[in-house]
């Protein structure tokens, strides 16, 4: 272990970390105090041991939850029990009993096609868009591909394999069946050709193949289904077709009876077909079960297609024919549908979503036997069903699986690992009562694989916030995920009528209360949200039901600028500035306040309403005070950037583009409400001057002439920093890009002010780039968080900073009213315009000059210094802005509790100014040994509790950690880390000891202090991809790799860190990725992780009888391996197909690499490739021997012809 020493560092032997960051310090500005100053002003002198090192760090994906994104494939093992999902993705998801989740992925990313269990073998079959068939090893924790098959010359289409074969049945485009060794994964050179298989007087190509199956009755006889229409009986020993049908529709599924006699068809014309082997000229039963029956006899008007269909017998009953579609064309509203028919009952069952594929779970996995089935997986576009076919009313079973992660959009997590172990048990009984009934009492059908807590015993709950405004908690301790509780933040607003949208206040045309940002404080069980429509609400929670109504305040936040800014240096502005305060508690009644004429400009409006009748507030999360940002001089509010609670203080902050308001909670009062630059005071770094009107005018004339181009400026901005300086389009004035990149020579990211120079505006010039154009609509409406779908540019490199990003990442532009950055997508139709970005046509530059709006990126409520001479610890609030500046605010609570509720709570500025590169991102407080300080909270107790006694009203607070209670010490770190640096300042002399560059081309999207194996580090996650963490105090670079490429805005969106090395983020629209970046979980994986393959005896077959063996069947066995096996059957050409060893071979190799074993495997694949290479050379031996024989006739033939010719006669 290193050791730091904190006195070289101000003694100027700077021991900052690598990259040159140490001369970063004066970038930054923090760094430039000599080190005398520095110590007087009471700098630490003792060492601090740091314990962590790289040794501690490996990143892995561990599990993922939720949906499988676009679902294309389904299959089941009915001995194991478990259920596999295929993606367009390529992805395969294995599920069994809860707890066995487990995700794999085609190295192609290829869709999934079809997938085949080998029944009870621990075995898996994947078909791929690309035509190549794959072997997954189920019987590993992490399975892997053990053999792949490419296809050259053919595509496939469908694929069988028998229960208890080792022979893979493959129909291809072509109408041609192969056959595949499983065990090998060779070809045998058995084929069925489509132009032996039909009769030789079909004119037409039959089309691809779109079933095959063997008899049940006879394992030597396979059918085969083609798509115009034809059935093939295909007799395997004598290669030759038994019998064929033909059917004027085409085909898209077949089923048998399990007796082998009889199957079933179905059709495009929404017709079922069955057909009787015996006579096989027509089929002896056709119906359409949707169909309306004519009046006048005729045939029953067409349907939907049948896209699929089942025929399943029962010993005591009736058969099951289960199918999907068929469905009428005149109900055209009709929503998807699986159709049951159990003799003459016919069921219909309505889905939310297509159906992509179902299956029959059956008792036996014996097909010529009674099947007797049981339920029905059905498999949603965005949902998994299993429906009970043993009750009458066919309930479905409740899933325990958490894929109901996507129900509405997630447009915001938190993660907390290692959170008080009540709070589980606690969620969990409030959300238990909201549990839908009417579900089947059976239990859940797919149980299969073996699942133990392992060694990880701390518990961990993630949020997901939703575009509805709902928001869930789950449990996702030992990495599973169940949902434990489901709050509705809408419910404190009164719902939109139809057709008002336009005449209210809204600034969001769809998802309006869709949660932007949460806060939740664990320990004091207070819970934060901030939404899309610029409103904050504070919940708090209770065990008990209450009926009250809802407490609510409107903030008027504004972006003042006065003409003439002359600031005298010696006067501090008074904080709490009497235009800005509202009364303290204003109802929202007066509803004819919250409709405004389209003439009028609105102000002073909120954008919802919310509920002035009491409300029944159900046990769990209560609504305790509403918060809204109004709309000032016809501007709507702008969307909440950050936003921090403290239960302790009883206080909740919330910034945006504008400014910062600051809400005591407890006394329902705004205690603050300033635009950002009012908060500096005298202390404004930018001696921000009125610009003169001739820049305004070159800098307008610039943009236009960008604007105007076919690149818009969001385009531009997606460039490196380098080619936005250089590019011919955008011609900014010499002077204002150098005032972009060194504003009086502090190095500020173009965060918060891509087009500006950071220059404070007059208001005359305010006023006039304000004023709208002709034409121009009285406020942009804002675009629904739907933005996380949209796909970034090829690489995130390019964008200048994070703002360039969140431009696109919040779904209104939280910096900027403008349209031209507005990006319309909505939640409807994000899937089909996923990878394209809609830009508007606006190139007006109104808001230029807004721009240079300076947005509050952090907050952060803590005990510190907030002077150079305070000597002990007070309340404080850190200001983060988007210009890189950190403001420090000192709070003055009541000294007592008794006085909370009625002594006003004075909010003031400290002076204090520290600076970093870039958006500001975190803060966190180390005590003087290097433990995190944790910011002070309040016990949770239950504010509705029956026991009303002076004991449990008392407030009980708990100030700091226990770890730092003996002895706080004289001084603290501040540790600040921005989209560009972190930097390490000492308290309270604010001596900056270390700065690390973390990045210089690119941006962090997410940064968290995290505890790691009882120590502390700083976490990073860049937009290049990068993870990356640095040790405290230090900033010593322990972990940096390139990990996860943003390929969305969903990742930059949703990405989190959390304590004991773990992460996450939303991989999809439906699942949610977890990841470690903790060696030590890393290694313990492997324990956490569910078996899917268990040892199950497979169910002995039914003893058939002596009659149905003689005449039930074909008297003599059927040899697969005599048939289709290189002896009899030959080699298949190899041009054909190509055989490629799976990973999981190799891996195998590397296990024992150090022994015997390992030589002589890695011998055998070597030869086994050498041996295909001779093949190969051999076949392109033989095609030129071949084409040299030819060659010889020829020329032979040609000099006989004119060998007794004479010169004149040619």
């Amino acid at each position: 272990m290193k050791k730091f020493n904190f006195r070289k560092v101000l003694d100027g032997l700077t021991a900052s970390s690598p990259g040159g960051s140490a001369g970063g310090g004066g970038a930054g500005g923090g760094s430039a105090h000599p080190g005398g100053t520095a110590g007087a002003a009471g700098t630490p002198r003792e060492e601090i041991q740091e314990t962590l090192t790289s040794d501690y760090f490996q990143i892995c994906k561990t599990v993922r939850h939720g949906f499988p994104y676009l679902p294309t494939a389904l299959a089941f093992d009915p001995v194991q029990k478990i259920l596999a999902i295929g993606t367009r993705t390529g992805a395969i998801r294995i599920l069994g009993r809860p707890g066995v989740d487990c995700y794999c992925q085609h190295e192609s990313g290829a869709a999934v096609l079809q997938l085949q269990f080998l029944i009870n073998e621990g075995a898996l079959v994947s078909a791929c868009a690309d035509d190549t068939l794959h072997l997954w090893n189920l019987r590993q924790k992490r399975p892997a591909i053990l053999h792949s098959l490419k296809f050259n010359r053919e595509r496939i289409t469908y694929c069988h394999l028998p229960f208890q074969s080792k022979w893979l049945y493959v129909g291809t485009e072509r109408g041609n069946t192969h056959i595949v060794n499983i065990e090998s994964f060779i070809l045998s050179g058995y084929v069925i050709m489509w132009n032996k298989a039909i009769e030789l007087s079909t004119k037409t190509h039959p089309g691809p193949v779109v079933h095959l199956s063997d008899s049940p009755r006879d394992e030597g006889k396979l059918l085969i289904g083609y798509e115009n229409g034809t059935v093939v009986f295909w007799d395997l020993r004598s290669k030759r077709a038994d019998l064929r049908a033909y059917y004027d529709e085409a085909i898209h599924s077949v089923a048998w009876h399990h007796e082998g006699k009889q199957f079933m068809c179905s059709h495009s014309d929404g017709s079922l077909t069955l057909w009787n082997l015996k006579s096989p000229n027509r089929p002896f039963q056709t119906t359409i079960p949707h169909g309306k029956i004519q009046r006048d006899g005729k045939k029953p008007e067409s349907c939907k297609p049948i896209l699929k269909v089942e025929y399943k017998t029962c010993k005591n009953s009736e058969p099951f024919v289960i199918f999907s579609g068929g469905l009428s064309y005149d109900k055209a509203c009709r929503r998807p549908s699986l159709t049951i028919m159990h003799g003459k009952a016919i069921t219909v069952l309505e889905m939310d979503h297509p159906i992509v594929d179902f299956l029959t779970l059956c008792e036996t996995p014996y097909p010529n036997e009674f099947q007797e089935p049981y339920a029905v997986v059905v498999l949603l576009e965005k949902d998994l069903i299993v429906v009970d076919l043993t009750q009458s009313n066919f309930p479905i079973f409740e899933n325990p699986y958490p894929i109901d992660i996507h129900e509405s959009p997630v447009t915001c997590t938190e993660y907390f690992a290692d959170c008080p172990p009540d709070l589980i048990p606690v969620l969990y009984s409030v959300g238990a009562k909201h549990k839908k009934q009417g579900y089947s009492n059976k239990e859940w059908p797919i149980s299969g694989g073996a699942w133990n807590l392992g060694a990880q015993t701390y518990p961990e709950i993630i949020i997901t916030g939703h575009a509805d405004g709902s928001v869930k908690f789950w449990d996702a301790s030992a990495i599973t995920l169940q949902m434990l509780y489901k709050l509705k933040t809408s419910k404190v607003f009164e719902k939109q009528k139809s057709g008002e949208g336009k005449a209210t206040a809204e600034i969001v045309e769809e998802d309006p209360f869709a949660v932007q940002m949460m806060y939740w404080c664990p320990e004091s069980r207070i819970f934060c949200v901030a939404g899309v429509s610029a409103y904050v609400v504070i919940y708090r929670f209770s065990k008990h039901e209450v009926n009250t109504e809802i407490a609510s305040l409107e903030v008027r936040l504004q972006y003042e600028v006065e003409d003439i800014i002359t600031p005298e240096p010696e006067i501090i502005p008074q904080f709490p500035d009497a235009s800005s305060q509202l009364p303290s508690l204003k109802s929202l009644s007066g509803s004819t306040n919250t409709v405004a004429c389209e003439g009028m400009m609105k102000d002073s409006i909120p954008c919802l309403s919310v509920k002035t009748r009491p409300v029944r507030m159900p046990p769990g999360y209560q609504a305790d005070l509403v918060i809204q940002l109004v709309w000032v001089d016809g501007e709507p509010p702008q969307q909440i950037t950050s936003l921090a609670v403290n239960s302790a203080y009883g206080l909740v902050a919330f910034g945006n583009c504008n400014g910062l308001a600051v809400v005591d909670f407890m006394q329902k009062t705004v205690l603050l409400s300033m635009g950002t630059l009012e908060l500096y005071g005298s202390s404004d770094p930018y001696q921000r001057q009125p610009r003169s009107p001739r820049k305004s005018k070159q800098f307008a004339a610039g943009l236009t002439e960008l604007s105007d181009s076919p690149v818009s400026l969001e385009l531009e901005r997606c460039k490196s920093p380098t080619s936005v300086k250089g590019s011919r389009k955008l011609s900014l004035p010499t002077d204002l890009k150098t005032d972009l990149d060194h504003v009086n020579g502090h190095c500020t990211s173009p965060t918060s002010q891509s087009c500006s120079s950071g220059k404070r505006l007059s208001s005359a010039d305010v006023s006039k780039a304000n004023r709208r154009g002709p034409g121009r609509p009285p406020f942009r409406k804002a675009q629904s968080a739907a933005c996380m779908e949209i796909s970034l540019p090829v690489t995130t490199e390019g964008y200048i900073s994070r703002r360039a990003m969140l431009q696109q990442l919040h779904g209104i532009s939280s910096f900027s009213h403008d349209e031209r950055h507005c990006t319309a997508h909505t939640w409807m139709n994000k899937e089909n315009r996923e990878n394209s970005f809609s830009r508007s046509r606006s190139s007006s530059v109104s808001s230029i000059d807004r721009d240079s709006k300076e947005a509050i990126t952090a907050l952060y409520f803590m005990e510190s210094f907030a002077r150079k001479n305070d000597s002990a610890v007070s309340p404080c609030l850190w200001v983060g802005t988007g210009l890189g500046m950190v403001l420090i605010l000192s709070l003055n609570l009541p000294a007592s509790d008794d006085l909370r509720q009625s002594e006003p709570v004075m909010v003031s500025p400290s002076g204090t100014v520290l600076t970093l590169k870039g958006a500001v991102l975190t803060f966190a407080c180390l005590d003087c040994t290097g433990t995190l300080i944790h910011p002070p909270y309040e016990v949770w107790r239950d504010p509705h509790s029956a026991d009303d006694g002076e004991k449990t009203r008392k407030r009980k607070l708990v100030m700091h950690s226990p770890s730092s209670s003996q002895d706080m010490g004289d001084h603290q770190f501040a540790v600040i880390c921005s989209e560009k640096q972190a930097k390490v300042f000492s308290l309270p002399s604010q001596t900056c000891l270390y700065v690390h560059n973390i990045t210089e081309t690119s941006f962090l999207l997410q940064a968290d202090v995290v505890t790691l194996c009882n120590s502390v580090c700083l976490a990073c996650f860049c937009a290049n991809g990068h993870i990356m963490t640095l040790s405290l105090p230090s900033l010593r670079p322990l972990l940096d790799i390139n990990y996860l490429p943003v390929t969305d805005m969903r990742i930059a969106r949703t990405f989190c860190f959390s304590n004991e090395g773990q992460a996450l983020y939303l991989s999809s629209p439906t699942e949610i990725q977890r990841l470690t970046y903790s060696q030590e979980m890393c290694d313990n994986l492997q324990d956490m992780l569910g078996d899917l393959f268990t040892p199950v005896e497979t169910p002995e077959a039914q003893n058939r009888g002596f009659l149905k063996g003689l005449f039930g069947g074909s008297g003599q066995a059927f040899d697969r391996e005599e048939l289709f096996g290189e002896a009899t059957a030959g080699k298949a050409s190899r041009s054909l197909a190509q055989h490629i060893p799976g990973s999981g071979g190799i891996e195998g190799v590397r296990g024992a690499a150090g022994g015997v074993i390992g030589d002589l495997t890695r011998a055998r694949i070597a030869l086994d490739e050498r041996g295909q290479k001779l093949g190969e050379l051999d076949e392109r031996t033989a095609s030129m021997m071949a084409s040299a024989e030819a060659f010889s006739k020829h020329a032979h033939e040609v000099m006989l012809k004119y060998k007794d010719k004479k010169w004149y006669q040619f």
